[in-house]
């Protein structure tokens, strides 16, 4: 058997088989092969370390039945930096675990570094239309802001991370000036595989998610999009893509990230992760595999010296 062509350290070498065998087939059969990496990934999520930390589920920050978080706090934790995760779902489905590891992994990984972690729920379309997932993300940033330092976290110290339609949430409740919140309680901004620009092309495999969310009006898009204002943000930030990305998602990330250097109010910070795909970037958190975990830590440390 051929060796994966990346030796990642950490990672199985029989997850980089895997990564190398769907990558190339990601575009065509996005849930498909977002399963099967789903359920390679279980096993070595499953085995592990879970000690050191302490997790309460399902605070309300507010009074739907999902505007619910968790809370990863650290052994011993006072004073230590805050991660605070919201996940994906094409905008009409997700949830903050979407099976026995996923998005648990994420929180966990971040706790044992050290920081305190809060997994965050939001409500989907068509029930809650734009912008309806950025003012869930704001609420909870709030109730973060405010609530977190009983739970050993530093309010000063937040670093919001959103993946997918959860990426997008949290661009517009930092980016859009509509909204009014310009990343109000954030220190730095972490967009991974986010949809930075809404759109129906053909090419988009969750079309019909985006009009779930933004609506029927494709006028209207630019206008809803977060691309359309990241350059005036000098909100740290940074951008991370999948080498095998859902269509277009990596090419609105690179806008994104051009858009905010040209305006040179802020130096973005941008990172392609090869092998891995829109699912497994998530996934591999917690996996034994830090490559990306690192970066974040050293990113969120450098916009809070």
């Amino acid at each position: 058997m051929m060796p994966p062509r990346r030796q990642v350290p950490g990672r199985p070498d029989a997850l980089s088989r895997l990564l190398e065998e769907v990558g190339p087939r990601w575009a065509g059969d996005i849930r498909g092969c977002g399963e099967r990496v789903k359920e390679a990934y279980l096993p070595w999520l499953a085995a592990a370390p879970k000690e050191g930390y302490s997790v309460r589920r399902d605070v309300a920050y507010g009074a739907h039945a999902r505007q619910v978080l968790d809370i990863y706090r650290p052994e011993g934790a006072r004073g230590a930096p805050v991660v605070v995760f919201v996940h994906g779902g094409a905008f009409v489905r997700g949830a903050k675990e979407i099976n026995a590891q996923m998005y648990a992994n994420v929180l966990a990984w971040f706790a044992r570094q050290g920081c305190v972690g809060v997994n965050v729920e939001y409500r989907l379309a068509p029930e809650t239309p734009f912008p309806g997932g950025a003012l869930d993300v704001a609420m909870a940033c709030a109730w973060v802001q405010t609530f977190i330092a009983n739970h050993g976290g530093d309010p000063t110290r937040i670093c919001l991370i959103g993946h997918s339609a959860g990426g997008t949430h949290a661009a517009s409740y930092a980016f859009d000036p509509a909204l009014g919140y310009l990343g109000s309680h954030l220190a730095c901004l972490v967009l991974i595989s986010a949809r930075m620009r809404a759109d129906v092309l053909p090419e988009n495999p969750n079309a019909a998610g985006v009009q779930a969310y933004f609506g029927t009006d494709t006028g209207q898009y630019e206008r809803c999009s977060p691309v359309s204002y990241a350059a005036a943000s000098s909100l740290p930030t940074f951008i991370v893509n999948a080498e095998y990305e859902n269509p277009l998602l990596d090419l609105y990330g690179l806008e994104t990230a051009y858009r905010m250097s040209a305006a040179r109010r802020c130096a973005p910070r941008y990172l392609a992760m090869p092998l891995h795909n829109h699912v497994s970037i998530m996934a591999h958190f917690n996996s034994g595999e830090t490559e990306l975990g690192e970066a974040i830590l050293d990113f969120f440390a450098r916009a809070c010296p």
